[in-house]
């Protein structure tokens, strides 16, 4: 079977959503994970660095990855919504994954705004993801409510100078969250983990797939 990357124009709520969809490189994929993006207005698309990095990681790891651009962003319709647009954008873009490959176990991962949108999403009761992945959460932004009743496995990646999400905010916010759940801290210069972009990709590939229960690192 050959690997499958499509470029696609996804249906959203307001109109078409720019995305791409990539299978591993070797053999059939063994889960599904959707990826989101930055934050629309700073410069935020699905080839963010970090977001390209995140989805090869996580495609390493057998994982057929969809990133999509939010409305707005590129080829994508419509006009930014305060989040709560682009929570239905990955709403709608995760369906899309879920029709595709139906019998895979699905994931959701996202990057800084995007962390917040995967985690929004994947705590809702009418979902089941098998893992939420949140890097560079920023937690200078009001917390979010679903979190503290979140019984999905939360994975917490994020660089040891993160200026939107500095270390004593992150580790006392996930202290305060139900299990399961893990933080992982990588040696980098700012959020967007400069000079660390191949150790953020390699933990991504060897150790968010691992049992994060058998790790202290929350």
């Amino acid at each position: 079977m050959s690997r499958v990357i499509e470029s696609l124009m996804l249906p959203g709520p307001v109109g078409r959503l720019e995305a791409l969809l990539e299978e591993p490189a070797t053999g059939n994929p063994e889960h599904a994970v959707l990826v989101c993006h930055p934050h629309p207005q700073h410069g935020g698309t699905m080839h963010n660095k970090v977001v390209y990095r995140l989805a090869r990681g996580l495609r390493k790891t057998g994982a057929v990855v969809l990133r999509f651009n939010f409305r707005g962003v590129n080829l994508s319709e419509g006009e930014y919504a305060h989040g709560e647009g682009e929570l239905q954008d990955a709403a709608a873009a995760l369906d899309f994954l879920r029709d595709r490959y139906p019998h895979l176990p699905y994931s959701l991962a996202g990057f800084s705004f995007g962390s917040r949108v995967i985690l929004r999403l994947g705590c809702q009761e009418s979902l089941a993801p098998q893992r939420l992945i949140a890097v560079g959460y920023p937690t200078r932004w009001p917390d979010l409510e679903e979190l503290y009743a979140c019984r999905r496995e939360k994975i917490f990646i994020q660089s040891t100078r993160d200026e939107f999400g500095p270390q004593d905010q992150l580790n006392a916010l996930v202290a305060e969250l139900p299990e399961p759940k893990s933080l992982f801290w990588v040696e980098a210069a700012d959020h967007f983990f400069a000079d660390a972009l191949d150790a953020f990709e390699g933990l991504v590939e060897e150790l968010v797939w691992e049992d994060p229960l058998l790790h202290d690192h929350a």
